[in-house]
């Protein structure tokens, strides 16, 4: 039995659970998005290649196209295990590490949400599991094999740490700086721990990246030159800028302009200048609240605004966003709940729907500039409107404390 906020009970939770999970699978088997694993294929095949073959890591490419493995080097190293294992068990491995990495995810971002609110904890969290494979963005990184999951439960547990204190805060930064080092995104979370007033933190993540990126060159001097010299700037192994899956200012533009000359670089700087400095502005409001929720899903929009290549399965980092407008609504008095948790569930659903691949062969007039844009839109909205201090009930009762304590100094 669960027992809901207004004080309704919900009985029969196991079959209903089962039902739903059944219906999620049955879904995620079959939609007709499906990515059939390509860019598992495409670190499963270049680290053969690499490690088999002897061929450069920067070199492979996927047979009849220009793509081919576009992380760093320190990425390939943490794959090398898939250089011995076959495809059949590269995909099984690949599955179990995102089913794990989905759980912790939901566990980090749920977990403070539902504490205190729901009977039937695990129950909830299973539920909400459910819901989260249900996101465009989580089912694209499942059926590509992509690494996103396992890079925002990484940067979660580390603002978790950050945030909490004590013995275990000594570690806060490796993970964030892992993933820094696996991919060039999530560095910005380096930049939240700075002015999140978390200095020790940051100093071991960009420690660690660092450390991590030397290590690969010291394993791999020849592949990380050409990476860092080559690899880097060659946007034709990522993909086309404008095409539709690209949700950053930079696809906009790419899209708005039908390409992406000098002209279009130069508007795109000063936007990811402009997008910086709300960030910066409103990380600090968040910090000055004791609110340690806002900051992590401010910094997560705003990389997938700035990244020039924000691909649909990249917006898993706008997941702790998700989980700040649900707190927000969960804070309010059932009265006074109806427009933040419509908020909530439009934002949800807008990231369910694959609204923008309606304009996948062209996105011309307003409606391809809206609907075609239709997560950009999303992730500037979380932006700039993010609830920051929005009530502190969905908090655990430490970071309450820690609220209470910045209140109190200024």
């Amino acid at each position: 039995m669960i027992r809901l906020p207004g004080g309704a009970r919900v009985t029969g939770r196991l079959p209903a659970l089962l039902l739903l999970a059944a219906a999620v699978g049955l879904f995620l088997a079959t939609v007709p998005l499906h990515r059939n694993w390509f860019d598992l294929r495409v670190y499963h095949e270049a680290v053969h290649h690499w490690v088999h073959d002897g061929g450069p890591l920067y070199g492979y490419r996927v047979p009849g196209q220009d793509y081919g493995f576009t992380y760093p080097p320190f990425a390939a190293l943490c794959m090398l295990p898939l250089a011995l294992l076959d495809w059949p068990a590269a995909l099984t491995a690949g599955l179990l590490v995102n089913a794990a990495a989905t759980a912790a995810v939901v566990v980090l971002l749920a977990g403070p949400v539902l504490r205190g609110r729901v009977h039937g904890r695990r129950y909830a969290l299973a539920v909400t599991g459910c819901l989260v494979l249900l996101l465009e963005p989580v089912r694209d990184t499942l059926s590509f094999g992509q690494v996103n999951l396992v890079l925002l439960a990484l940067v979660l547990a580390d603002t978790r740490l950050a945030a909490h204190g004590g013995r275990a805060a000594r570690f806060a930064g490796l993970g964030t700086g892992l993933a820094a080092a696996v991919k060039l995104t999530p560095a910005l979370f380096i930049g939240y721990l700075l002015l999140a007033g978390r200095r020790r933190a940051a100093a071991v993540a960009a420690a660690t990246a660092v450390a991590a990126t030397l290590l690969a060159a010291w394993a791999a001097p020849g592949t990380s030159h050409d990476y860092w010299t080559e690899a880097l700037r060659d946007t034709d192994r990522i993909g086309d800028l404008a095409y539709i899956s690209n949700q950053s200012l930079q696809g906009l533009l790419a899209r708005l302009a039908g390409s992406a000359g000098d002209a279009g670089r130069a508007v795109w700087a000063v936007g990811v200048v402009l997008v910086l400095a709300v960030w910066a502005r409103r990380v600090r409001r968040a910090r000055a609240a004791g609110d340690t929720a806002a900051g992590p899903a401010l910094t997560g929009a705003a990389a997938c605004l700035i990244s020039p290549v924000t691909w649909v399965h990249h917006l898993v980092w706008l997941l702790p966003a998700l989980a700040v407008l649900a707190a927000a609504a969960l804070s309010r008095p059932p009265g006074r709940r109806a427009a933040p948790f419509a908020v909530a569930v439009g934002a949800y659903v807008l990231l369910c729907s694959s609204v923008v691949w309606l304009w996948r062969s062209g996105a011309p007039g307003v409606g391809g500039f809206l609907g075609g844009n239709a997560y950009v839109w999303l992730a500037l909205a979380m932006l700039l409107a993010l609830p920051v201090g929005a009530g502190s009930q969905h908090l655990p009762a430490d970071q309450r404390v820690q609220r209470q304590d910045a209140g109190q100094q200024r």
